[in-house]
């Protein structure tokens, strides 16, 4: 029998979890409200409380319309820099919220847009290999370093060992050997980067996210508009990413709900234990919240959207929203994975 593909394994395992979870749930109603909202339509006469779907109207405010690549933020130069860059960027990808505001993704990409403008061979895998601390931070402008400096140092490096052990150096060769799959480029990077295996154990059973990983196919596919480098064949298998933002959005609009004790110990800002049944449980409602919100905005209002697609709608709903004060605490766990 052949073996599951590894966004396979991301969606059994959330189901999994999903079914047996006691710390977190899916509010289906909550669902069909935002994804309504989102479509522009009518919402449903029953759904959750007032709070949460005056939230979910606000996130669909914006429309139906599923956001692009941001091209202000990021490096793009339609080659193969572009796709080094992205690679160093998911690498980074991670853990923002110890800087309390000071380090946030947007500022980790324009920081490392800008190195390689300045300086064309800054992400070289000979010297990614080379990174230490100081050569990170002076990377990414100064001043305060990124929270977990010394893993993200180690991840770096072996970014760029990987690259020249097996790639000639180059991540655009990486893409190039999957052959235009999504789904053999989340093995490749799975396969030859340890620090891409997001994965735990929960209750005994081995569960899988992979959200760096799948996110690094989503970037390259949304950088180049889906074409050249870009060009998935099925980039529709990939799931959302799970991290504590698109959580946080959902719980707002009710999508998502927290047992009475996990709500309290977001709130006074406890760090969850990575691997820990609550965190497990508050990702695996969040991916399979989306494939939920997926399926009804086509299958109930005609609007065909990738899981990437509502993963980004929603982040940068939240985002906006968490920067001015209008989203409950987001859940706090150590990881390098999210």
């Amino acid at each position: 029998m052949a073996s599951k593909s590894p966004t396979d394994l991301v969606k059994a395992s959330t189901r999994r979890i999903v079914s047996s979870a006691t710390h977190c749930s899916i509010d289906e109603k909550a669902v069909a409200v935002l994804a309504a909202s989102i479509a522009g339509a009518s919402t449903p006469a029953t759904g959750p409380s007032e709070a949460a779907s005056r939230a979910a109207a606000e996130v669909g405010q914006r429309g139906p319309e599923m956001p692009e690549w941001d091209t202000e933020t990021h490096f793009f130069d339609g080659g193969d820099a572009t796709v080094q860059y992205l690679l160093v960027l998911d690498a980074l990808n991670f853990c923002f919220w110890p800087s309390e505001g000071s380090w946030e993704y947007d500022r980790l990409a324009a920081g490392l847009k800008r190195a390689l403008v300045a300086d064309p061979d800054c992400l070289s895998a000979s010297r990614l290999a080379a990174v230490d601390d100081a050569s990170l931070c002076s990377l990414l402008g100064g001043g305060d370093p990124l929270p977990l400096s010394t893993e993200r140092v180690r991840l770096v490096k072996e970014v760029g060992e990987v690259l020249m052990d097996k790639y000639d150096g180059k991540a655009a060769e990486l893409v190039r050997r999957a052959e235009g799959s999504a789904e053999k480029l989340v093995g490749l990077v799975t396969e030859g980067f340890a620090g891409f295996r997001d994965h735990a154990v929960y209750k005994g059973s081995q569960v899988f996210f992979y959200k760096r990983a799948q996110i690094f196919v989503a970037d390259v596919w949304g950088a180049f508009r889906g074409e050249g480098l870009g060009s998935f064949k099925d980039i529709a298998s990939l799931t959302m990413f799970a991290d504590y933002r698109v959580p946080q959005i959902l719980e707002a609009c009710g999508v998502i709900v927290y047992s009475e004790s996990l709500r309290r110990r977001i709130a006074d800002g406890d760090t969850l234990t990575a691997g820990s049944e609550e965190e497990c449980e508050i990702r695996a409602c969040t991916v399979q919240a989306v494939e939920m919100i997926k399926q009804a905005l086509k299958g109930e209002h005609g609007v065909g959207a990738l899981s990437v697609q509502v993963d980004w709608y929603l982040w940068q709903e939240g985002e906006k929203k968490a920067a001015a004060g209008l989203l409950p605490p987001h859940h706090r766990t150590l990881t390098v994975y999210y």
